[in-house]
This record gives structure tokens, sequence and C-alpha cells, in this order.
């Protein structure tokens, strides 16, 4: 374990776990999940769905990371035999695909940055039509996708202590530094209190089915469960690690971002008198008319600060996914960490340049024969939220039937002295045994009838 690298301290383990939390899912789906799904209502449900389902699956994350002493793959084949190992491919190939899409958004918004604060994009009238022109512009949105490829290789190559802790030390504390000062400016703007209480008052008849579908699978999503992420980092954790005290921290940094994002948000929406139920082109769009309405400076000023919050969370969730496939083949292949560093990182690149033609320069790639004919990136992240929601389900069945829960206490209990006997071990054993793989089983169904066939049905 010592050849492979550990996290220095506590403190680096829990920055670089809840950045690879921390992402594009916080900053950008999870404010435009909450405008179309009832504001407060939706925060309500999300924040339930993090503490009852997504704690414990996170916990069973780790500890089998920790346990092993090895990547993904390697951990469930350790520590399961025969054919488990397998599991721990699926969630590296989920990582990979998310990888091939998440940096082709991250290139957007690393050039919304570049527009805003030194071009002329606040000086366009028609924000919509822009960014269709600007998302199918590909000789910029290629170089900006490769740089911030780039940009996560030279990090990810460094190693854990010196590489992807030491840069989630800047970023993580850099981000929430931005992201009160963006919060501060929106709540002194004319109407940000309307926005405040769309986010922050609950109307409870305005939770439906649908509030409740959508809030499971973005805390899921949200946390980087499911796809080896934490059990890769875990790996790195050493055994006086407090696995549960660092789950819960992780989960409340994660959780904290999302809330945030939508305190800065909605308030910002509001005080342009748009709709919060924009859909995903809320960020892009409505919020750049906001940046607009601000001025040129001020509006340079914070639109280039809000993008810029946008890299860094995209930033600290790239590393978290390269690293993923990278441990794969130096734990299993015995190969030298920096040459598969940059040989995974331009395979990726690659697998991403058919979601960079799919938003209208390739008709093919643009409509896909499925429910409601998604583009490409659509129907890759559609397939990555089915795989993680299912390889969440089966860590679950293979703590529970093959690992075992007992195998889990030992390891819990190590550096966590209090915790045989206590609530929390009775909750953690049954939501792993019970509740979470119930729960995921059912939601993984109907993910992938709601992907492909819809469920208007359901929610009426």
């Amino acid at each position: 374990m010592s050849n492979r690298g550990n996290f220095s301290s506590k403190l680096g383990f829990i920055l670089a776990a809840a950045g690879s939390a921390v992402g594009l899912g916080n900053i950008w789906r999870f404010p435009y999940l909450a405008g179309t799904n009832g504001g407060a209502g939706f925060l309500f449900i999300y924040l339930i769905c993090v503490l009852m389902l997504c704690f414990p699956v996170m916990v069973g994350e780790i500890a089998i990371g920790r346990n092993a002493g090895s990547d993904a793959f390697g951990s469930y084949k350790k520590l399961g035999g025969g054919n488990w190992g397998y599991l721990g491919l699926y969630g590296i190939l989920a990582g990979v695909l998310i990888l091939s899409y998440y940096n082709v958004v991250a290139g957007w918004a690393f050039g919304y940055f570049l527009e805003i604060s030194f071009g002329n994009l606040l000086d366009h009238q028609d924000f919509g039509s822009f960014f269709g022109d600007y998302v199918n512009d590909i000789g910029p949105l290629f170089f900006f996708s490769l740089g911030f490829m780039v940009i996560t290789a030279v990090i990810v190559a460094q190693g854990i202590a010196k590489g992807i802790e030491a840069a989630n030390k800047i970023m993580m504390p850099g981000l929430y530094i931005i992201l009160i000062g963006l919060i501060i400016y929106s709540l002194t703007l004319p109407h940000a209190m309307d926005g405040v209480r769309f986010y922050l008052v609950p109307d409870f008849s305005e939770i439906h089915s649908k509030t409740i579908f959508y809030a499971l699978c973005q805390a899921f999503f949200s946390l980087s469960l499911g796809m080896g992420c934490l059990i890769t980092y875990g790996s790195y954790v050493t055994k006086d690690q407090n696995i549960v005290k660092s789950a819960v921290i992780i989960s409340m940094a994660d959780t904290s971002v999302a809330f945030l994002a939508g305190l800065m948000v909605f308030p910002l929406v509001f005080s342009l008198g748009a709709e919060p139920g924009q859909g995903p082109k809320l960020i892009f769009v409505i919020l750049t008319q906001a940046f607009q309405s601000m001025g040129p400076f001020v509006g340079r000023i914070v639109g280039g600060s809000f993008f810029l919050l946008i890299c860094f969370a995209a930033l600290t969730s790239t590393i978290s996914l390269l690293e993923v496939p990278a441990a794969y083949f130096v734990d299993q292949k015995k190969l030298p960490r920096k040459a598969v560093v940059w040989g995974v990182s331009g395979l990726i690149f690659v697998l991403g340049i058919p979601t960079m033609y799919s938003q209208g320069l390739v008709p093919f790639l643009n409509k896909l024969p499925f429910h409601n004919s998604p583009d490409f990136l659509s129907f890759v992240a559609d397939l990555c939220d089915i795989m993680l929601v299912s390889g969440g389900c089966i860590m679950c069945l293979f703590i529970r039937s093959k690992w075992r829960v007992g195998s889990l206490n030992n390891e819990l209990a190590i550096g966590n002295p209090g915790y045989v006997g206590s609530f929390v071990q009775g909750y953690i054993n049954f939501a792993i045994s019970w509740f979470c793989p119930v729960v995921l089983g059912i939601l993984s169904i109907l993910v992938i009838v709601d992907k492909y066939y819809g469920l208007e049905w359901l929610f009426g």
C-alpha cells in the first residue's frame, strides 16, 4: 500500500473525497432540477435522501476500499473472489463514460468564463441563440476541453498526496470563497427574497412522485456513488481514519455546496423576473442574462466569478474520475502512473468527441432513436445514471451476501472505538442489508424506464 501512496492527512482525504462529490451536479444540475421540481420541496426530499440512502452507501464504499487497499476491480476481487471483480470494472467503465462527456461540459464552462471575463459575450442580445452557436463552434471548444483534460492529467499524474490532495486543498476552499461571495452579492439584488422564499419555504402540495424520483437520482449522482471513486479513494486511507465521521463530513460538504448553489442561483433568477423552471439552460442562458443586466463592469466580475466557480467544481470531479481507471492500470497491470494517466486521459478525450458533435453538427448524434429523441450527450449521461444507481444496489448486495455485514462492522470499528453497539451501527447495518438495496433496486428499474420509455404514467 505504501508503494501506491496514501493521503497525507485526514483533512486531505476529506477534501479530496468532498471534491470528488462536488461538481457540475451541485452547481449546474441541482439548481435546475430544484427549479423544475418545486424549489424548497425538492430540497427537503433531497436532504432526506442524502441522509437515509446515500450516507450508508458512501460508508460501505470507503470501507471496501480501505480494507482491500486496491482499486475498484482489485477490491471487489480480493474481498469477493470469483467474478465480483467485474462489478469493479462496471464502476470503472461508468467513471470513464462520465468523464468523456463531463470534460466537454467543463470545456463549455471554461469557455464561458473566458468569454464573459475577457470577451464580448455580455454584448449579445439573444443568449439562447448564442449558446446554440457556441456549442457548435467545435474549434475553440476542442481546445477548451483539451485544456481541461490536460490540467486534470497533470494533477493526477503527480500522485495522491502531491497531486490530488494538494490540488483539492487549494480548490475546495477557493470554491467556497467564490460561492459565498456570489451569494452575498445576489442577496442584495431586487426581488432576491422572492427567490429565497421559493427555495427555502416548502409548499408540500408541490411534492409529487416526480419530485421524490428526481431528488433520489440527484442525491445519488451528486455524491459520486456507484462508480468506484470512493472505493479508490478509500484504498488510500490509513487505518487511523474514522470512516463514519469522514463520511458525515463529506456528505455535509457536498450537500452544503448544492444548498449554497441554490441560494446563489434563485435570487439571481428572480431578480431578472425569470421563471425558475428553465431546465438545463438555466445556467448558460438565463443566468447570463442576469449578468448582463448588472452592467458591463459588475457583470464581468460576477459572471466571470460564477463560471470560474463551475470550473473549480468540475475540476475537483474530473480529477477523481480520472483516478479511478488510472488506479486500475497501476494496481492490476503494474504500469507507471504518469504513463497510465496520460494514456487514459487521451483515450477518454477521444471518447468525448462524439459528445462535442452532438449539439447539432451531426444530425444522427443530435437525435437518437430513444424516448424523447435525446442527443448523444444526454444518451451517455442517462446511461451513466443507470450504471451508478444499479452499481450502488449491487454493492449493497455484495456486502450483504459476500463480504458480510460483520466484516463491514469490523472495518468501520477501526479508528472508531465507539462504533460497535451504537445507533449508527444499527442503522448502517439495516440500510446496507435491506433499505438501500430495495430502494436502489426499484430506482434502477424506474430510471431505465424513465430514460428509454418515459414515466408520464407515474408522474401524472
